[in-house]
């Protein structure tokens, strides 16, 4: 039996406000670990993604120092490298941390300072633009992707209340992004439909964030593909989000079995309670996939990250290596 923990991993979804440690919120806030753990951690079933989001709030008022902010990515780190990942790329949106005057360089540079302190673990950022966000707003996030593009920075995103905020509304500063050669992915199909997947996609997307509900439209599925567009799929928050109702039911398989580009992400590893190695186990348990199906998606999510040449062939030795020595 393989020990699903020892697989080497690819993470390209995960959100670093969302997978802070409640022991370590306890203690910077010196609140009981319990009460934590219920504002941090959603329930199994929110009740839509709105419901979801709101666990995010008490992790955003700590992280508004430098000491916390490489503090919480030192842990998450770590936490990473238990899990068995090798290649990662964490997201948080930079404007959320400047409550307390932290310039969007210090609060960057905090969050790489930590990273950079733990080794054997390659691990990339994403700055995510806000839908709640104004365009000024959101415009920054581009700047600051085009000035750390040479310091662990390898693309933008967009994030947030997907339904509240159509993704239609966006092109603009895609357009810009694109423009000035800097990578993204989207989220898009988690909580709003097939025209918030549509356009993504008219605005060239190299990724998108979830895409669960893609299924709604087959032509829609034929463009991923012809276009080689990975999904970052997420099966344990888009059950609790409401979007798809169990394991079984999610439609990974189903989109891998049509020869789909997908990878499996934890999204958030606190809020969702969740590890990879505990998303592998659960879709194990539930859908056809083997372990071999697993590490062929790993092979796809570093083939479509967005490291660099030097990073992809390195982690695609390991993860070949292993597979020979394993299976």
């Amino acid at each position: 039996m393989i020990n699903l923990a020892k697989i080497p991993k690819v993470e390209l979804h995960c959100h670093l406000d969302g997978s802070v440690r409640p022991s370590t919120i306890a203690e910077l806030t010196n609140n009981n670990i319990k009460d934590i753990y219920n504002d941090t951690v959603a329930q199994d079933k929110c009740l839509d993604l709105n419901d979801y989001l709101t666990k995010f709030s008490l992790p955003e008022k700590i992280m508004q120092t430098k000491e916390n902010l490489e503090r919480i990515a030192y842990e998450l780190a770590e936490d990473l490298i238990k899990d068995g990942v090798i290649y990662a790329e964490i997201r948080f949106a930079p404007l959320k941390h400047t409550h307390k005057g932290l310039t969007k360089e210090e609060v960057i540079d905090s969050v790489l300072k930590g990273l950079n302190k733990v080794k054997n673990i390659d691990i990339n950022l994403i700055l995510c633009m806000m839908r709640d966000m104004s365009y000024e707003e959101n415009l920054q996030i581009i700047d600051l992707a085009l000035k750390y593009k040479d310091k662990k920075v390898v693309a933008i995103d967009l994030a947030g209340a997907e339904k509240l905020y159509p993704t239609k509304n966006y092109k603009k500063l895609f357009d810009i992004a694109r423009e000035k050669k800097i990578h993204y992915t989207i989220h898009a199909g988690e909580a709003d439909g097939k025209d918030s997947i549509k356009a993504a996609l008219d605005f060239k997307a190299q990724r998108l964030g979830h895409g669960v509900l893609i299924t709604e439209d087959n032509t829609l599925i034929d463009r991923i593909k012809n276009e080689n567009i990975l999904l970052e799929m997420c099966p344990t928050s888009n059950i609790q989000t409401n979007v798809i109702d169990t394991y079984k039911n999610h439609p990974l398989e189903q989109l891998y079995r049509k020869n789909c580009l997908v990878s499996i992400n934890t999204d958030n590893r606190t809020v969702s309670n969740t590890t990879l190695t505990k998303e592998y186990e659960m879709i194990l348990k539930n859908q056809s996939l083997t372990i071999d199906d697993i590490i062929k998606m790993n092979l796809n999510a570093i083939k479509y990250s967005f490291a660099n040449q030097e990073t992809k062939n390195k982690i695609i030795n390991i993860i070949t290596n292993y597979q020979k020595e394993y299976l």
